[in-house]
């Protein structure tokens, strides 16, 4: 009786052991509407773009080799700042694995971002279905950070823009709780200073001071794709260095 107790226990041990994320499996959530997604037109150059460590959750909840289009909100997605912010991440920290997760869904205001919400566009539940995917990355890495591009869609009316912050700090506040990390960095775009979006971007821009561990990434020069709404590709990509450089340093710190 006691050797089977002990190969019992023996096999808990093993199997807790085996469930265990790996420390060295640094995984980053992208959330937010389209520009996070991204709409930037996939090129020869960027179908080849990427690295073996920097790893994406794919549709069907799988950790493939990240490549463009990380997402799968639209038909139209593209290239987006992810994969370059991945790309950054690894370059700071070559020992690590990169492990990116894309949940930004194109179009959604920052109220389909609520436990429940639906975004009437396209049947999802953006913070939901963020939720789920999550929880499903972090049986194997442990979450780092956050990077947020979204606002466009709350841009065109005053009463969305004057609750927008408050919104926001209650979204990253979900998601630190989510995570079990009241500290974990998060990383805000700006929205695109070719249109009318400076509204939006003045909330975003007082993050820091209202929120610990916060940061935004500016959108300075960057252009769009001729939609006056999408970054092209180069900005895209420009973004994403951007993002990981404001990433890094609210980790230098902790």
């Amino acid at each position: 009786m006691k050797k089977y107790l002990s190969l019992f226990l023996v096999f808990i041990a093993m199997a807790t052991y085996a469930q265990q994320p790996d420390p060295n499996f640094e995984l980053y959530i992208l959330a937010g509407q389209s520009n996070m997604a991204g709409r930037g037109e996939v090129t020869d150059a960027y179908k080849t773009a990427g690295n073996a460590q920097v790893l994406m959750l794919n549709k069907e909840d799988k950790w493939i080799q990240a490549t463009h289009p990380m997402h799968f909100d639209k038909p139209s997605a593209g290239v987006g700042p992810g994969l370059e912010f991945g790309v950054q991440m690894l370059k700071a920290n070559p020992k690590a694995k990169i492990g990116l997760i894309p949940v930004a869904v194109g179009g959604s205001p920052i109220e389909s971002w609520l436990p429940g919400a639906l975004d009437q566009a396209t049947g999802t539940h953006p913070y939901d279905d963020a939720v789920a995917r999550i929880k499903i990355a972090m049986q194997t890495g442990v979450i780092k950070g956050i990077i947020w591009h979204q606002g466009e869609s709350n841009s065109g009316r005053p009463t969305q823009v004057a609750k927008y912050l408050e919104q926001l700090i209650e979204l990253i506040t979900r998601f630190r709780k989510l995570v079990g990390n009241d500290n974990l960095p998060f990383v805000a775009g700006e929205l695109g200073r070719y249109a009318t979006f400076g509204n939006i971007n003045v909330e975003i821009n007082k993050l820091p001071e209202a929120l610990p561990n916060t940061a935004v990434a500016t959108t300075e020069n960057l252009v769009h794709k001729g939609d006056n709404l999408h970054f092209d590709s180069a900005s895209a990509d420009e973004l994403g260095r951007r993002y990981a450089a404001k990433m890094l340093q609210l980790q230098k710190k902790k």
